[in-house]
């Protein structure tokens, strides 16, 4: 139930920062769910190796290639799927920068709801 919650509010996430940035169009919110699941599958599975792999670079920015990254995984899921479109590489990076910020939100918020509670 949680992951179908949190890949909701993600893919509202990705309408929200559309209608906010105009570097970053979501069509509709089939769209959004097809987008916000390729942009989780890609954290999953590129990711990791592509961490790894610029593991040296990512050293020597103390860490800030790790925003790149995130950027190229976001223009990537775009490139993918019809309906989601991000103008360039700049528009990349502020709009993963956003939704992560979006990400945050949910997961603390989904954390608080689902966690036991103690008397």
């Amino acid at each position: 139930m949680k992951l179908i919650l949190t890949w909701l509010l993600h893919a509202a996430a990705l309408l929200a920062l559309a209608h906010l940035y105009s570097g970053v169009e979501v069509k509709d919110f089939r769209t959004a769910l097809a987008a916000a699941f390729v942009i989780g599958l890609f954290n999953l599975v590129v990711r990791p190796a592509l961490v790894v792999l610029t593991l040296p670079v990512t050293f020597l920015t103390l860490g800030l290639f790790l925003f790149i990254i995130n950027a190229l995984l976001f223009w990537a899921a775009a490139g993918l799927l019809e309906g989601f479109q991000v103008q360039d590489f700049g528009s990349a990076l502020l709009g993963s920068l956003i939704y992560t910020a979006f990400g945050v939100l949910i997961d603390s918020a989904l954390q608080r709801l689902f966690s036991p509670k103690t008397l």
